[in-house]
C-alpha cells in the first residue's frame, strides 16, 4: 500500500475537503471543515495519502500540554484523526498510525512523544492506535465531548 503522510497548509483545503467520516464517528473526530474553521494556535494539519489521493486527515497540536495537564511540554497532541468513510476498512488507519512515529520524529525533531485521548466507547479506534504503537497510560480523561477517554502515548523515534 503506497501510503504517505504529508503536511497540509491552510491554503490546501481542497486537498482534504472531501474527507468525511461516518455520521456516528463525527462526535469522536469532528470534521475537516470544522478543523479549518477553527483558528487554533500551535495546530498543524496533515493528510494521509494513498498515491496522490487524500484518504485521511489529522491535526498535530504543538501546544497540547497547555490544554491537557497529562501532557508534557515536549509532547505533541494527535487530534481529529480520521479516515474517509469510503476508505475505511482497508488498513489505512492502522498503517498511518504506525507511520506516525517516524513521520513526526522527522517533522518535529525536538518532541519526545505524541499523546492522544480516545473515547472509551470507540473500541475500533483504541485497537487501531494500539496496533500503531500507542500505549495506554492507564489514565482517564473524564472531560471528553462524547464521554470519558483513555490517554494513549507513543514515544517518538530515538527517545
Amino acid at each position: 500500500m503506497p501510503l504517505t503522510l504529508c503536511p497540509v497548509s491552510r491554503s490546501e483545503f481542497d486537498l482534504v475537503s472531501h474527507i468525511q467520516v461516518q455520521p456516528d464517528q463525527v462526535r469522536f473526530s469532528g470534521t475537516v471543515v470544522q478543523a479549518f474553521e477553527e483558528d487554533e494556535d500551535g495546530v498543524d494539519f496533515h493528510a494521509v495519502l494513498d498515491d496522490a489521493c487524500a484518504v485521511g486527515f489529522f491535526k498535530i497540536d504543538r501546544l497540547y500540554h497547555e490544554t491537557y495537564e497529562f501532557a508534557q511540554s515536549d509532547e505533541l497532541g494527535l487530534r481529529a484523526f480520521m479516515i474517509d468513510r469510503e476508505h475505511q476498512g482497508k488498513g489505512f488507519a492502522t498503517a498511518s498510525t504506525a507511520a506516525l512515529q517516524t513521520y513526526l520524529t522527522r517533522h518535529y525533531p525536538d518532541r519526545s512523544a505524541v499523546v492522544l485521548t480516545v473515547n472509551m466507547q470507540n473500541p475500533g479506534a483504541i485497537r487501531c492506535y494500539s496496533k500503531g504503537g500507542f500505549e495506554d497510560t492507564g489514565g482517564i480523561y473524564p472531560h471528553g465531548m462524547a464521554g470519558p477517554q483513555h490517554i494513549l502515548r507513543m514515544a517518538l523515534a530515538g527517545r
